[in-house]
């Protein structure tokens, strides 16, 4: 009887991680053809805007006040640019007014209905320059700013540059997403689809250059050449419809996971304010110290960053995003 009890708990603990592991269609293998004329352009972007929030701003964050001030600017700068109405939803922390920093396509449809992407613009202090955490997902956010400048969907798409994801604010309510995602709440406002957009610009074709939580590392590549979407088990039917639309659409490989939000690395960004409101929401994500050697060190600097593979992530995350807006 407990033989049969033993196997019975292998097989449950088994279906439940094929559950949480198993995503429509199949990642990419193969070989990449040349960047697309677009992709080139977003590879120069990528590194301009990287370069600008690491190098010639630098550390950013309420012990750098100033700093976390010039980027919030440049943030403003280029969406304004862009030809976006730029508002600010700001609250006070430490005695320094906090921005986190919002642009909206208003959906000619459902324009009730609204998928946020997400990308925080902090770096963890106290002097890491945050070139790839998260200086990849906020130039990110801004290209496709950019490339849906003058686009409109049926559902609302809307940006969202937050303020105060890193220590001693993660996990906090001091978060500037979890401020946001509150006030979202409070309004009873219709968000179908969080996306944060978290460290994405560091990939590496050698073996066993990835690793995982236990006993995830059965079930992924030991190659950290992937972007990894993931989500928690409420998320589930969002992360699959998402990489889904990316697999079908990208030739870039793409790994993802369905997990409880207590596995280190399912929470860590700002997707977490708003499972806490009860708004579905994923990562994108290169699983940053699961595969990154210079997380939150002064090394995380833009030379780091492998732009070619990048581009071909973000024209990924347009043409899903452009789907999930329909």
């Amino acid at each position: 009887m407990d033989y049969l009890f033993c196997l019975l708990i292998i097989l449950v603990i088994l279906l439940m991680l094929f559950y949480m592991t198993k995503m429509p269609n199949k990642s990419y293998r193969g070989a990449f053809a040349p960047l697309s004329p677009q992709e080139s352009q977003i590879k120069t972007e990528l590194e301009q805007h990287i370069f600008q929030l690491a190098h010639t701003i630098g550390p950013r964050h309420l012990e750098k006040p100033h700093a976390l001030e010039k980027a919030a600017t440049y943030i403003k700068t280029q969406l304004q640019a862009y030809g976006h109405t730029v508002l600010i939803h700001d609250y006070v922390l430490e005695n320094i007014t906090c921005e986190n920093i919002i642009v909206e396509i208003k959906g000619n449809e459902k324009p009730e209905d609204i998928i946020i992407l997400g990308a925080h613009y902090d770096s963890v202090m106290p002097d890491c320059p945050g070139a790839n955490d998260n200086g990849s997902g906020v130039a990110a956010l801004l290209i496709l700013a950019r490339l849906f400048s003058q686009k409109t969907f049926p559902k609302t798409v809307r940006f969202a540059f937050f303020v105060n994801e890193e220590p001693p604010f993660f996990y906090t309510k001091k978060m500037g997403s979890y401020i946001y995602a509150k006030s979202l709440k409070q309004k009873k406002e219709r968000v179908k689809a969080m996306i944060s957009v978290e460290t994405i610009g560091y990939y590496s074709e050698e073996k066993n250059s990835q690793v995982y939580p236990f006993p995830f590392g059965l079930f992924y590549p030991n190659q950290g050449n992937f972007v990894g979407f993931v989500g928690n088990l409420s998320s589930r039917k969002l992360l699959i419809k998402a990489i889904s639309i990316f697999r079908q659409c990208t030739a870039f490989p793409s790994e993802g996971g369905a997990l409880p939000r207590w596995i280190p690395g399912v929470g860590w960004s700002d997707q977490l304010s708003f499972w806490r409101m009860g708004y579905p929401a994923m990562m994108i994500t290169d699983t940053a110290p699961f595969r990154y050697p210079y997380y939150h060190t002064n090394e995380d600097t833009a030379d780091k960053i492998n732009y070619i593979y990048t581009a071909r992530v973000v024209q990924g995350i347009q043409r899903m995003v452009e789907e999930l807006a329909k």
